[in-house]
């Protein structure tokens, strides 16, 4: 088998892609978007009627967001035609610092979703990890709305998710990584002492070890080797050019991660405790708020390419 054949038995691998034909190659579980994604997926051959639509939309007097919102759930059931397992959908990252934003949001965009045939069932709704989104998530979670929490920089911040209820959470590896490596002027670390694989690493054992259900899906790749260091752990979600390279490797991939059962014994996390642990974490701090800024900004060069589609 190759790496990719191997990797998927032993973690649910997710394409990390709104890209239809990459998805029917490398066959992946599950997929998951972001409005980065979205945004690159909507200028792909096979989704211009999307964007006519989206124009039609635009003409007919509907605002930007709901355009877009309805334009993200119509790639999203596109994928889950493909994908046997879950499509993650991200609630607009504007919207990240209010509890009550996200929530009327997360409801809007799984109405939309039923309206096109697909059940909530198959959707994990994307927050980004903020106290306020957490806290969102934990109320989605009791109404059957299971959430994927997004831009996981550090272990408190996995651990009030967990706390929460929250059905998966998306530590990042690559952007970890990056600010150690802008920080500290190292240019390459050894794939055991990246540190963000160190950091999901952690999450992961610490999840076991405290009999949290919440699943851990690693994400943000930099390289094929920060994947195959996560081998075994619960989800990795994996951008299209890594997922092949690792179907071209037919070399031997070694498990990394191993499951295992605890009981929690720790204590719940505040929000004085988690406020604290990103002002006391430069890297996590920092990571967080540039996640959502970035998110924000590819929102609006979508509303932008809309804009153009309308003229």
């Amino acid at each position: 088998m190759n790496k990719l054949e191997q990797l998927k038995s032993m973690s649910i691998v997710v394409a990390d892609t709104g890209d239809i034909e990459a998805i029917k190659l490398y066959q992946p579980r599950d997929c998951t978007t972001n409005p980065s994604l979205i945004l690159k997926a909507a200028q792909l051959t096979g989704y211009s009627s999307l964007l006519s639509a989206a124009r039609t939309g635009l003409t007919g007097g509907q605002s930007v967001d709901d355009v877009i919102d309805l334009l993200t759930v119509q790639i999203g059931a596109e994928l889950t035609r493909i994908v046997p397992g879950d499509v993650s959908t991200e609630v607009d990252a504007r919207l990240s610092f209010s509890k009550e934003a996200m929530l009327a949001r997360a409801r809007h965009l799984i109405a939309l979703y039923e309206g096109q045939g697909v059940g909530r069932d198959r959707i994990l709704i994307k927050l980004a990890a903020t106290w306020e989104g957490i806290q969102a998530a934990q109320i989605l979670e009791k109404e059957g709305i299971r959430c994927n929490l997004t831009l996981i920089f550090g272990l408190e911040q996995a651990i009030a998710c967990a706390q929460a209820g929250v059905f998966l959470i998306s530590p990042f590896v690559g952007r970890i990584t990056d600010w150690y490596k802008k920080s500290t002027g190292i240019k390459d670390y050894p794939i055991d002492e990246d540190p963000g694989v160190q950091s999901v690493r952690k999450i992961y054992s610490h999840f076991k070890e405290q009999g949290y259900a919440t699943v851990v899906m690693g994400a943000s790749f930099r390289s094929a080797a920060q994947v195959e260091a996560l081998a075994g752990c619960d989800r990795l979600t994996v951008s299209p050019q890594l997922l092949g390279e690792l179907a071209a490797d037919e070399s031997v991939l070694e498990r990394q991660l191993q499951p295992s059962e605890g009981k929690r014994t720790e204590a719940e996390v505040t929000e004085a405790d988690y406020r604290w642990s990103l002002a006391e974490n430069p890297m996590a701090g920092e990571k967080l708020n540039e996640g959502i800024r970035q998110f924000h900004q590819d929102t609006q060069k979508l509303r932008d390419l809309l804009a153009q589609v309308q003229a």
